[in-house]
Formats: structure tokens, sequence, C-alpha cells
């Protein structure tokens, strides 16, 4: 266990993980409490949440579920101020709770990107905003943010989430360099396709913009699945490997980072590629 003026990875730590009751957030809290930090899960799921930690205290460890608004700041700095005065500390805020919009934009009303960026933007700010000054007084922690890897490439049929992931990985890098003066560390997550529920409709709070026939999503899982997407415990495990290591950008399954390095590198060619593989999408659903 480290000391109580520096980070502790992750044996003793304090972990809060908002969107923690299912996917992503799920997997990161129970892989966190193997690791042995104690952990709040923070979720609008509340029923959900509260099994999940009654699972992690079940197997020996410390969890505590609590129900979260991520686009209310004042609920999520309450949640901080109460995790430290219960626990002392915070060595890690995991930004995670998100949302999809399927559909093309020109079935968006203006609500919808109200809402996308209220949740996947805003509420990562609101994380971000209700932490960043306690860790400054410990003189230490960890922000990680989930972005995508539809934050470094274009993704057509998914514009306002890619929009709101390219936001959090830009916000992500500018805090990271701004940050470290502090002694406080922030890593951004950008998995690839992920066994969620995102995958099949933007998640419990998501939106589907197009009435798909049966046929029509039997396709689109098809595609998906041509991605093997990963397990969410397989993620939290890798993912969390490079936490440890304080990296930046945190690309999971590593084979994305392919694409990565070619939109990096050769920004039109990207974009090419984008635009074509959303033709041959339209193509086979027929839309």
């Amino acid at each position: 266990m480290g000391s109580d003026n520096e980070i502790r990875i992750f044996e003793g730590a304090t972990a809060i993980v908002t969107g923690a009751a299912s996917g992503i957030g799920r997997a990161l809290a129970e892989e966190l409490s193997k690791r042995g930090c104690e952990v709040v899960l923070a979720d609008l799921q509340i029923e959900l949440a509260e099994e999940v930690a009654n699972g992690i205290n079940t197997s020996g460890d410390k969890a505590k579920a609590v129900e979260i608004d991520v686009t209310n700041f004042s609920a999520l700095e309450q949640l901080v101020r109460e995790t430290v005065k219960r626990t002392g500390r915070v060595d890690y805020f995991f930004n995670n709770a998100g949302i999809g919009i399927d559909g093309t934009v020109n079935h968006y009303g203006i609500e919808d990107w109200n809402y996308i960026l209220d949740v996947n933007l805003r509420g990562v700010i609101n994380g971000i905003q209700a932490v960043y000054n306690v860790m400054i007084s410990q003189g230490f922690g960890h922000i990680v943010n989930t972005a995508s890897v539809a934050g470094l490439m274009p993704t057509p049929g998914l514009v306002s989430y890619s929009t709101t992931k390219h936001a959090v990985v830009g916000l992500s890098k500018s805090l990271r360099a701004e940050a470290a003066s502090f002694g406080i560390r922030v890593s951004v997550f950008c998995p690839g396709f992920v066994r969620t529920a995102i995958l099949e409709g933007g998640g419990k709070y998501g939106k589907v913009l197009i009435d798909w026939s049966p046929e029509q999503q039997k396709r689109i899982m098809e595609m998906v699945e041509k991605y093997k997407p990963m397990d969410p415990n397989i993620f939290a495990e890798k993912a969390l490997k490079s936490v440890a290591k304080n990296k930046a950008i945190i690309v999971v399954p590593s084979w994305w980072k392919v694409f990565w390095w070619i939109n990096r590198l050769f920004p039109t060619i990207g974009m090419l590629l984008a635009q074509k593989s959303f033709q041959d999408m339209q193509k086979k659903l027929d839309f």
C-alpha cells in the first residue's frame, strides 16, 4: 500500500466510476476491486449498481453504489466530497458514463445534439470539475475519461457520438499537459468495439433514430461481429494495466491503433476510407 500523500496503484486506493452498473463501467469496478481498490459505483441504474456493489462486497472487497446523473454537477461534487470524507482520499475518477445516438444527421433534432452533449461531454466536464481541485489539494490523483476510437477518426453514422468523443480526447490531452505540474495524471480510454449495450442501440439511455427492420438489425450485428467485439472484462484488465503505467491515450483492443495511425499520418486517406465504409454500409442496409 502506498503512502497517504501519493497515488496508490491499486491496493488501498479509492476509485469512483461513473456508469458503473453495466458494460465497461461494471467491468472496471469489478477489476479495480480485485486489485484492492475501494470502489464507488455511480450510476442512474441504482438497482443494478447495488447488485454489482453487493457482489464485490460479498467477495470480501469494498464497494458502494450511489445513484448519480452525470449531468448534475452538484450531485457529482457532493459525491466526491462524501467519498473523501468517508475514505480520506480519491485516487481515481473514471468518467465513464456515456450514451450513443444511432442514425444519420438528417434524422437528428437539436434536442438529440443537446442530449448527447450533456451526457458524453458535459458529464465528463462535470466529473473533472468535481474532483480536480480535491486532487490538487491531495497532491495526487488520476482522472481517466472514456472516449472511443470514434474520437480518433471520422465515424459517419455516429456523427454526434464521434463529436463528443473527439472532444473528450482533446480535453484529456490538454488537461494532462496542464495537470502534470500539480501531480495529477490524466488518461483517456479509446475502446474499439467492446461487447456492451451501446453496440445494440446506444445503451440503456441512448437513442436509435432510424426505424431499422429486423432484417436490417440482423445485418448491422453481422457487420459489428466482423470487428470481433471484446469482452468488457478483458478490456478492463488490459486498460487498467495501461492506467497503472500512466499511459496518455489507451487504445484497446490494440489492433485498432492501425486505424488511429492511418488517420494521424494520412488524414485524407482516413477520410476516404471512412466515406467508402459508410457507402458500403448504406448499400448493405439499403437506406
